[in-house]
């Protein structure tokens, strides 16, 4: 049977007690469709969001049209689709906890050293939830993502965080094993064939305090197996991270694992206390930012959409956005003040959050938890480029009833990751993966441009018709103007008939890792109408992909195919 899901998290604080009187069900309600949003992949009917639920659908409609204003989600028929923006969440807890800008570095270099998957991870209660991951590219290689929650029994962090527990973490951790056996509150887990034994994992912890280290042999699933070690926090202490080798037994037995690879883990963990020493003395306490007009947004949202806004969701949302680097801990006045909210209202959305187990409290200080990450990290930490231009190509061609397309520089080619065609008699004829010569076309100038001269490829552009630039001074000087003007406009010189125009496409950098073209038969615009009509709508689409990439990719990495 389905749950009317107004109780924490699997794992969270208070399993199962009521809300407390002040807690904000609208914002209750929201948080449960995220999570069974994530739970199913980023993607999942309405109909079936009633159902995991146990929300009424008009509830679950209300929740889809608040969410996708505020572009935490995507309506694409009768799904909810979780969108890169709702990465923001997630976004403000990483830059809070500041592990992974300052260790991540690390991290990567002894994946590529040792050829291995190499993760960190956080204390989440009773488990642990990754913060960072360096995978390796192999047919059997790691598949967990940044925000995974794992129980902390049959991980190798685990006993490495139970070495902290107190009784209290201990009976939490007993009463959630008795409940859930099979770890079916782990969905990113299969359901354990062989639960471990309360004192199996009690001796495993015994034994990893006394060596300080721990190895996972085959606890997740038969074939994987890892070595963990702790990264501690200077001040205190108490460990701040756990770093992760992760191999397959057909590379690694866990002896061999450990035999090789804990005096190179070892130096790693000793680099990364050093630099977290260094960056926490350097962090400046950053005061919460001037308020975000949140509630002159959310006034003219209710008065477009009636009651399909749910006001209260969209403010308790955001408080969870005014925490970030320089900001871990906040004050009640200090989220209101950040946010533009009532105290009153900030102080309300606060209480359920903590209630769900998305913050903590300390005196009077709040705090966010891991927790956050479950509300659409882990499927979104996998989005791709093209993935996140799909939905605004699909607009950009129903405004402009033109094709759309995005592509990527391969040498001295382009490659076509990301396409919307349109139902016209004549339009090119182009799939994903086509390539065609980077010089003869729009999308590729633009990506050139953005190279120094010395990076660019030799040009070797056969005349494709009488318009084609195939001299190398006229070539450098059109590629100097794109550069200039910020588009790059082809006519018929890839094919006679077809027209073309196209932007870069930056990353948070400003480096340029693609373009986005509209390209159409000469006899639908003119030059000068394509720089008229169709440049514009072109930007704002690329501002568009730009912003979610952004967000995307302030702390994952975002394949460009």
């Amino acid at each position: 049977m389905p749950s009317t899901d107004l109780t924490p998290a699997p794992g969270g604080p208070d399993v199962g007690a009521p809300a407390p009187a002040e807690a904000v069900a609208p914002l209750m309600r929201g948080i449960a469709v995220l999570r069974r949003l994530t739970e199913a992949g980023g993607t999942s009917s309405l109909s079936g969001l009633e159902r995991t639920t146990g929300l009424a659908r008009s509830t679950v409609d209300r929740i889809a049209a608040t969410l996708e204003r505020m572009g935490y989600v995507r309506l694409d028929g009768r799904d909810a689709v979780l969108a890169p923006r709702l990465m923001e969440l997630g976004n403000a807890y990483l830059s809070a906890l500041r592990l992974p800008r300052l260790l991540d570095a690390r991290a990567d270099a002894l994946a590529d050293e040792l050829d291995e998957s190499v993760s960190l991870a956080v204390a989440d209660r009773d488990g642990i939830r990754f913060i960072h991951q360096a995978t390796r590219r192999r047919a059997m290689s790691l598949s967990f993502r940044i925000g995974d929650l794992l129980p902390a029994e049959r991980t190798a962090p685990g006993p490495l965080f139970a070495t902290e527990w107190d009784e209290e973490d201990w009976a939490r951790w007993r009463e959630r094993r008795a409940a859930d056996p099979e770890d079916r509150g782990f969905p990113a887990l299969p359901p354990a064939e062989r639960p471990t034994a309360d004192k199996e994992f009690e001796e495993r912890t015994r034994e990893t305090g006394e060596r300080g280290w721990a190895l996972d042999d085959q606890l997740i699933e038969p074939g994987l197996v890892a070595l963990s070690m702790p990264v501690r926090d200077h001040g205190s202490g108490r460990i701040a991270c756990v770093v992760s080798v992760v191999s397959h037994t057909s590379r690694h037995t866990a002896d061999s694992l450990r035999e090789t690879l804990l005096p190179r883990l070892r130096e790693t963990v000793r680099a990364m206390e050093g630099d977290l020493r260094a960056g926490l003395r350097e962090a400046p306490a950053v005061p919460p930012a001037a308020p975000s007009g949140l509630a002159v947004w959310t006034g003219a949202s209710k008065q477009e959409l009636g009651r399909e806004f749910v006001e209260s969701l969209a403010r308790g949302l955001t408080v969870l956005t005014s925490f970030g680097e320089g900001r871990a801990e906040l004050t009640l006045t200090e989220v209101a003040r950040a946010t533009g909210l009532a105290r009153a209202t900030a102080r309300r959305a606060l209480i359920t959050l903590e209630h769900l187990g998305y913050v903590t409290s300390r005196g009077r200080t709040f705090a966010l938890t891991p927790r956050v990450l479950g509300l659409g990290f882990p499927p979104l930490s996998r989005t791709t480029l093209p993935q996140i231009a799909a939905p605004h190509l699909a607009e950009l061609a129903g405004r402009l009833h033109d094709s759309a397309s995005l592509a990527v520089l391969a040498g001295d080619e382009i490659q076509y990751t990301a396409r919307v065609a349109t139902s016209r008699i004549m339009s090119a004829n182009i799939t994903i993966g086509t390539r065609l010569p980077a010089y003869a076309t729009s999308l590729g100038r633009v990506m050139l441009a953005d190279l120094s001269p010395a990076e660019r490829p030799t040009p070797t552009v056969p005349a494709l018709t009488p318009r084609t630039i195939t001299d190398p001074s006229p070539l450098t000087a059109v590629l100097d103007r794109v550069r200039q003007d910020g588009y790059a406009l082809v006519d018929e010189e890839l094919e006679e008939g077809l027209r073309s125009i196209a932007v870069p496409v930056r990353d948070r950098t400003g480096t340029v890792v693609a373009a986005v073209n509209v390209a159409m038969h000469s006899s639908r615009r003119t030059p000068q109408q394509c720089v008229a009509e169709a440049l514009p709508e072109l930007r704002a689409t690329v501002d568009a992909i730009e912003a979610d990439l952004r967000v995307a990719g302030r702390f994952t990495r975002v394949p460009a195919s």
